[in-house]
């Protein structure tokens, strides 16, 4: 077939799927979409879909009723959005069954916004007493690129992704860039890994897109077991095809051929989606042999991993796949010599590769320009923890997180006090409140001795004991330790006795510095990451907060009535 009969195929296919988006908003039936990402299956949101059938059903309605992901308002949750005909989307907040009858008639059938249940709302006309979408503080700083989607389409339809723009960045790599052109306008976005490193993406693509080989493989990772973190989740199982679509491009940029979305085991909801969206993708010829007619060939599928928390670790992450325990391998050779199978292959996690869809569609320099100085483009945030707003945000690069917390956040929620900020997983770090006022950047973050990571934030108010948190992070740390080299395997386990004696008010002068060396050998040592990292969240701990150690190793006390016990027994006395 000749180009013009290629572009053609994709342009009938994204029309027929902007007359079925355009019958859903302006049809002759009211469209109701509700959330059911983990967080609203949380709050029961799955229990709510045969409910609003039945009322339907019994009122003689006619609506569509669709599934949709996380529209980031996590607090809101069961969080449920009615749509009439040419009319505005308002959007109702934690949502019971008892709600859903007055709701849906008062709305539907009455054609009335009944304010008092009413949230939110977005469209053309005002509703009285009713705040817009758009002016919630979750929502007014966001510039969403990578979560364009979320909440808004039904990620079992790919016909929703297509017409909101999704594969026409496939499109016009096919047809109208070589793959070096793709590889070099995501090296110019300057996009950086979101899986924690923050390495460029262009120059780590660019590393398999020198080798060779006739078989090469891109890997997704969405092992994400970080404490705090969700986003991986969260895009997977609201925008699927946004992923499924970056990778397509990563093996087109590189010249690889298979690509493995990998997820771990239990996330039933991210699975079911991802697979569909590549079951889907398959049969409108956007996998498989000569997609779309091009010259280009990709096949893909999901691999599951069990609860392993360095399974996410690049290395581990290909001895899964291949069936195998998740250990990191000894380096070099390095995954773009020698990957899964023994063939060249190249790991993004999840955020890195959604992106891409929307940086080949608007070219790099257009998100370069987004962002600040070396960080480039939105952060993708968790918010969870002692905050009035909880739940999931994408912000440029540059804001201060002093202002995330409180301004987007809302604050700490009732009347405490911000005491310490936990960023970056349990290898990340830990902040004070007198500490916060930090550029959202990586260097920044890094310098100030807590990392940006995956983009986990974890707030917590006066009533926590630092050094009863630190121990659950190192605890965590050293359950999840694959235990292959010594210096994790042993180092996590001294840590964690070390700060359990502390905890028990049993601590001695020379435990600090204790820590600190096996810090320092695990940091040495360590094969991969987890080790390297493992002592971050004791050492910006005590840089944070030296007092507070202080007062349970010297004067064998915890404030917060926290160790010990001593929150039900304030009179215990040490062991």
């Amino acid at each position: 077939m000749d180009l013009v009969t290629e572009i053609n195929m994709f342009e009938s296919i994204a029309s027929a799927a902007s007359e079925r988006w355009n019958d859903l908003n302006s049809g002759s039936k009211p469209w109701i979409r509700i959330g059911t990402a983990l967080c609203g299956e949380a709050a029961g949101s799955k229990n709510l879909l045969p409910k609003i059938r039945s009322i339907l059903d019994d009122l003689k309605i006619d609506a569509n009723v669709s599934e949709v992901g996380c529209l980031g308002l996590c607090f809101a949750e069961p969080l449920m959005d009615i749509q009439l005909p040419g009319e505005n989307r308002v959007f109702y907040r934690n949502v019971s069954e008892n709600d859903l009858e007055q709701i849906l008639t008062s709305h539907i059938k009455d054609s009335k916004v009944n304010s008092d249940l009413a949230f939110l709302y977005s469209g053309d006309e005002d509703i009285e007493d009713v705040p817009r979408l758009e002016s919630h503080p979750m929502k007014a700083k966001e510039q969403r690129i990578s979560l364009r989607n979320a909440g808004d389409i039904d990620p079992y339809d790919i016909d929703q992704y297509i017409a909101n723009g999704g594969y026409h960045a496939l499109n016009k790599a096919l047809f109208e860039m070589d793959s070096e052109a793709v590889l070099n306008e995501v090296k110019d976005s300057g996009l950086r890994g979101r899986g924690g490193a923050a390495f460029s993406t262009g120059i780590k693509w660019s590393f398999l897109a020198s080798n060779n080989a006739p078989d090469k493989y891109i890997l997704c990772n969405c092992e994400e077991g970080d404490p705090g973190a969700f986003n991986d989740k969260g895009i997977l199982e609201s925008d699927p095809h946004t992923v499924v679509e970056g990778v397509i491009l990563a093996g087109y940029a590189t010249n690889a051929n298979y690509g493995y979305i990998f997820i771990r085991h239990g996330h039933d909801g991210p699975i079911e989606r991802t697979k569909n969206a590549i079951k889907q993708a398959y049969e409108k010829g956007l996998l498989g042999d000569n997609i779309l007619g091009s010259d280009f060939s990709f096949d893909m599928e999901v691999a599951l991993t069990g609860d392993s928390y360095v399974a996410g670790e690049e290395t581990a992450l290909m001895e899964a796949i291949e069936g195998k325990r998740s250990m990191p391998r000894y380096r070099p050779p390095f995954p773009a010599q020698v990957g899964v199978f023994g063939k060249p292959t190249n790991i993004n996690n999840v955020k890195s590769l959604s992106y891409v869809p929307e940086i080949i569609r608007n070219g790099g320099q257009w998100f370069s320009e987004i962002g600040y100085e070396q960080s480039k483009g939105t952060a993708i945030l968790c918010l969870s923890g002692a905050l009035q707003f909880t739940g999931m945000i994408e912000v440029p690069m540059g804001l201060n997180l002093k202002d995330i917390l409180y301004e987007v956040a809302g604050g700490v929620s009732g009347d405490r006090n911000l005491k310490l900020v936990q960023t970056g997983g349990p290898l990340g770090g830990v902040l004070n409140a007198d500490n916060i006022d930090l550029v959202l950047d990586y260097e920044t973050f890094r310098n100030a001795g807590a990392i940006l990571g995956s983009g986990g934030i974890i707030a917590a108010d006066d009533r926590t004991c630092i050094v009863d948190l630190t121990r659950s992070l190192i605890a965590f740390c050293q359950y999840e330790s694959c235990g292959k080299c010594f210096p994790c395997r042993m180092g996590m386990s001294h840590l964690l006795e070390v700060i359990e004696r502390i905890c028990d008010l049993e601590g001695t002068d020379e435990d600090l510095d204790l820590m600190r060396n096996i810090g320092e050998n695990m940091q040495a040592g360590s094969l991969c990451g987890h080790g390297q990292l493992g002592f971050n969240p004791v050492a910006s701990a005590i840089k944070y907060f030296p007092e507070e150690f202080n007062q349970h190793i010297i004067g064998h006390t915890c404030l917060t009535k926290v160790c010990n016990n001593q929150r039900f027994s304030p009179t215990r006395t040490r062991r």
